[in-house]
């Protein structure tokens, strides 16, 4: 069955790579924040960075600049995302962005490859959750599509979910996607049920970004970096966020 995309689907442009590039030598080049502008001048609707403990790309100088940059972009939204129990929480009581994504990322992970499994963690999220709401930021969880789990996100606390997309895009253009796309799916129906907003995200691209936007109803949100800035090495930031946006607009339009 396929689904309208939801009308406000917008596009967070994670920056993490772009670090990670300027990060190979002692220059500031590129420049994080420019890359950054670059694409809220072409329409994107938000800037996201994962600051992991190494700063192996984001560092914590980074993220200030980024969040003084944003305060120029009013109708634009700050997401900083990583794990709550190691660095997390120090940038979102001092920067107060308007989402905090919490992931469940070991220190030295090299991606995000799990969502949460809150039968486990919940109750030790559930006051960092609060905390976060205290500070005016919505919180989404880094979450697997499964169902039966959108219930017990909601139960914590979460505002939004954010759905690990990556088995997805693995199965894209096989005879697996139908599969993972009615999973996607049916997660996303059951998020709607419990009251949860949905982000998705990793891996996402300009080939699949459409195709699921099609299928898997509500989704307010996608943080797309990897694909998007390897894009941007060949079309530069703005026509590259241009295209990505393209893709969005392509989805509602063809149920």
């Amino acid at each position: 069955m396929s689904h309208p995309a939801h009308k406000a689907t917008a596009l967070s442009v994670n920056v993490n790579k772009v670090a990670l590039l300027r990060n190979s030598r002692h220059l500031n080049i590129p420049d994080v924040v420019h890359a950054a502008t670059l694409c809220l001048e072409a329409g994107a609707q938000g800037i996201t960075v994962h600051p992991r403990p190494d700063e192996r790309h984001i560092r914590a100088a980074d993220v200030f600049a980024l969040a003084d940059l944003m305060k120029q972009w009013p109708r634009t939204e700050f997401n900083i995302e990583g794990n709550p129990f190691h660095n997390l929480m120090d940038f979102i009581r001092q920067v107060r962005p308007q989402q905090c994504t919490f992931v469940p990322d070991s220190e030295g992970q090299f991606t995000s490859d799990h969502g949460y499994n809150l039968e486990v963690d919940g109750e030790r999220l559930r006051p960092l959750i609060d905390e976060c709401h205290a500070l005016g930021v919505r919180v989404s969880l880094f979450m697997d599509a499964e169902p039966t789990t959108m219930a017990l996100a909601k139960d914590v606390g979460a505002d939004r979910v954010e759905l690990y997309t990556e088995p997805y895009a693995a199965a894209h253009g096989t005879a697996e996607q139908a599969k993972q796309l009615a999973r996607f799916a049916a997660t996303a129906q059951a998020a709607l049920d419990a009251g949860l907003g949905i982000n998705a995200g990793h891996d996402l691209n300009r080939a699949n970004l459409a195709d699921f936007l099609r299928a898997v109803p509500g989704i307010q949100e996608v943080s797309i970096g990897h694909a998007l800035i390897g894009d941007a090495l060949e079309f530069g930031y703005g026509e590259t966020v241009r295209r990505y946006l393209q893709c969005i607009r392509n989805a509602e339009a063809q149920p």
